[in-house]
């Protein structure tokens, strides 16, 4: 009986690969989500308008999206070992550095290049990565899973954030996020395995010679680049990348850097509101592991399709649920858009492996970018709104049109042979 064979009674090493990969997402999410509850204390200790924070958490959104499918062509490459190991790394010099700031092109510097640096490192390339390596069967419910760690992460991180910047002060809360991220390094670098092959096994489901795997040369930079280049010559890239970018703008660049602002103009505590954006991330985590499972059962255009067009009509109506307190309907809100807050992550996946086989993990980086390039303009732009309206509703409306528009987009993918 051979090593492997004597394996197929325990556990395989896939989803002790993916257990790692989802403390690691857990993480990633959590420390790029902090600026949103900073953004009332930066104002108050140093004055600057929110527009100027709301640009560092852009700056933070770009990168967070751009470094993906340069990230997941060097994991090829390097490894996802130590390209995730040196992301952690990046992360809590960015979070740990913000202490010892006076100027807003700090914050742009640290919590907007480093930080985005590091958590783009770690981003949902990484997840098609995981999954594209490790899993045949159950990749689309394996997404699903990893993709709720970034709501896990929100859950985890935004309330806690919250109270230790009202308790004892935003650099405390820095300083927290800094070690939350070292500590997930030694369980990276010896758990965080780059390939089935390096143990002696094969992928979940998969055949035995699919652990041969020929080692990757040349420039992963390039690598990325030409990927780039070649997706974007395909109306499925476009489709894809236009849809996400609309995603991004309606979900981490809106609702996720600006909910607990526009709720607190209402009258709501900050750390009622930190709570209510941390319970979207409870309902996510059950919608996009529930996605995950459809995309392996159901057309991913048409799932795409259904989420945008709800998330669309949900955001047109918030304006109308803000309150002091939290009234019924915002539960329903909460209850609903957390449902369906990253659901769209899966059945994209599935799209990018459909068309771009062995790249479809960096042409989903590719696509991710796309995602977050439309964060940082709503991130942007919905500060800008709140500085010259002092309110936030117009911001609402406009994104709510836009998820209808990607809901047509995303209907509109060409169908390819899997490859």
């Amino acid at each position: 009986m051979t090593q492997l064979q004597q394996r197929t009674h325990r556990l395989h090493r896939a989803w002790v690969v993916a257990a790692v990969a989802f403390v690691t997402l857990i993480g990633a999410a959590g420390f790029r989500s902090v600026p949103s509850v900073l953004i009332d204390p930066l104002h108050a200790e140093f004055g600057w308008a929110r527009g100027t924070i709301g640009a560092a958490v852009s700056i933070n959104l770009v990168l967070f999206g751009l470094i993906s499918p340069f990230a997941a062509a060097l994991m090829d490459r390097l490894g996802m070992r130590r390209v995730v190991s040196w992301a952690l790394t990046l992360v809590a010099a960015g979070s740990g550095l913000t202490i010892f700031m006076t100027a807003s092109w700090q914050l742009q510097l640290l919590w907007g290049v480093l930080v985005g640096v590091g958590t783009g490192s770690m981003s949902m390339a990484f997840v098609a990565t995981v999954t594209g390596r490790w899993f045949v069967h159950r990749r689309g419910l394996v997404s699903g899973i990893l993709t709720a760690a970034g709501a896990t992460g929100q859950l985890i991180f935004l309330p806690l954030v919250a109270a230790l910047a009202t308790e004892y002060g935003w650099r405390t809360a820095s300083i927290v996020v800094a070690l939350a991220a070292l500590a997930v390094v030694p369980l990276v670098a010896l758990f965080l395995h780059d390939r089935p092959a390096d143990v002696g096994t094969t992928a979940y489901g998969g055949e035995p010679e699919a652990a041969a795997v020929a080692p990757v040369t040349g420039s992963s930079a390039a690598r990325a680049l030409r990927t780039l280049r070649d997706a974007a010559r395909t109306k499925t890239f476009w489709l894809l990348a236009g849809g996400f970018a609309i995603c991004g703008a309606s979900t981490n660049g809106l609702v996720g850097t600006h909910f607990v602002t526009a709720a607190h103009d209402h009258g709501m505590p900050h750390t009622t509101a930190a709570s209510l954006l941390a319970l979207i991330g409870i309902f996510d985590v059950a919608g996009t592991i529930f996605s995950g499972w459809l995309t392996d059962r159901v057309n991913p255009r048409i799932l795409l399709g259904a989420y945008y067009t709800l998330r669309g009509l949900s955001l047109m109506i918030l304006p109308s649920l803000f309150a002091p307190g939290v009234e019924p309907s915002m539960w329903v809100f909460i209850i609903f858009y957390g449902l369906d807050w990253i659901a769209t992550v899966p059945p994209t996946v599935a799209l990018c492996r459909e068309k771009f086989g062995e790249n479809a993990p960096i042409a989903f980086g590719w696509v991710f970018a796309s995602h977050q390039v439309g964060a940082a303009i709503a991130a942007f732009g919905a500060g800008l709104v709140r500085d010259l309206q002092g309110e936030y509703d117009l911001a609402w409306l406009f994104a709510g049109g836009l998820c209808v528009i990607a809901a047509v987009m995303s209907i509109a993918v060409p169908r390819h042979r899997v490859s």
